[in-house]
């Protein structure tokens, strides 16, 4: 063969032996994808569980203390399911509401001097409507006022393995000392489900009658993304928009939670991107989160 001949054979060999180099090295590095977030960075926490394994999936600030909002009441209900399923009281027990839990700023159902609510109602009212009126009378009626009841609520947390949370009251009405984390409203969420798969249907409903008159929820996600049956919203000013949400369908259980979003309709997207992203996780790849404020 001669010289000639030889080196446009050397070029090929160079040039294919470069694309094998590079192709292997698209395949061990890391891709990197974005994904925009409806909050400042130093509100927004999220992780996202299997609630099957207890594998972490996802997580951003997952531990940084935020203010729960009305994801409170998922800790409420947990101690009126445990009283229920206890014998203490029964789903027909009248709860009375008193002057100080009518007083309570709405969302509300508005109660008079000296009316009560069955327990039955007061769980609809509670993971429907997020009553704060009933929430505090819940309080009041199990724990003798609501500052030992979120002493209950925070012995409760720290028993089921909530290692950062503290409750100051039922609501998750404003206090500076109510603070929680991402990872604890998880883990509160998983053990809601495991813990009580009997009464675990009420934070499916939208709406429920009472008085007469239809209540409708608060938790757009029921309904928009196939799969998803629970669990609480939940909203303060210092909070920004939170959300707790389940997912069980086609072999795959996963508990999302949000925390701190501009609005709840950017916090229900971004949910439903993380449930997508989740359940068809592309290999290899790095996520990069985009702030609001960026």
């Amino acid at each position: 063969m001669s010289h000639p001949r030889l080196f446009p054979l050397l070029q090929r060999f160079v040039a294919a032996l470069a694309l094998l180099v590079l192709v292997a090295g698209c395949a061990t590095t890391p891709t990197e994808t974005m994904l925009a977030v409806p909050a400042p960075a130093q509100k927004y926490a999220a992780v996202v569980i299997d609630a099957s394994s207890g594998k972490t999936l996802f997580e951003a600030n997952s531990t940084a203390p935020r203010y729960p909002a009305s994801l409170t009441k998922m800790m409420t209900l947990y101690l009126l399911f445990e009283a229920l399923e206890q014998g203490r009281i029964s789903k027909t027990t009248l709860i009375p509401v008193s002057d100080n839990a009518a007083r309570q700023p709405p969302t509300k159902l508005r109660f008079r001097r000296g009316e009560a609510i069955d327990v039955e109602s007061a769980i609809r009212a509670i993971t429907v409507k997020s009553a704060n009126d009933v929430a505090v009378a819940v309080a009041e009626y199990l724990g003798g006022s609501e500052q030992a009841f979120a002493a209950m609520m925070t012995a409760k947390a720290r028993q089921i393995g909530m290692r950062s949370t503290v409750f100051r009251n039922a609501s998750g009405l404003p206090d500076a000392g109510q603070l929680t984390t991402a990872r604890d409203m998880a883990v509160l969420g998983v053990a809601l489900r495991a813990r009580f798969p009997q009464h675990f249907h009420y934070f499916s409903e939208s709406d429920f009658m009472f008085r007469g008159r239809l209540v409708r929820g608060h938790n757009d996600m029921l309904g928009r993304v196939r799969g998803v049956n629970g669990i609480k919203t939940g909203y303060i000013r210092a909070s920004g928009f939170n959300i707790v949400t389940s997912y069980d369908a086609d072999g795959r259980r996963l508990i999302l939670v949000v925390m701190g979003a501009d609005s709840a309709r950017q916090r229900n997207d971004h949910v439903e991107a993380l449930i997508q992203r989740n359940l068809s996780p592309a290999s290899n790849t790095t996520t990069r989160l985009l702030y609001a404020e960026q």
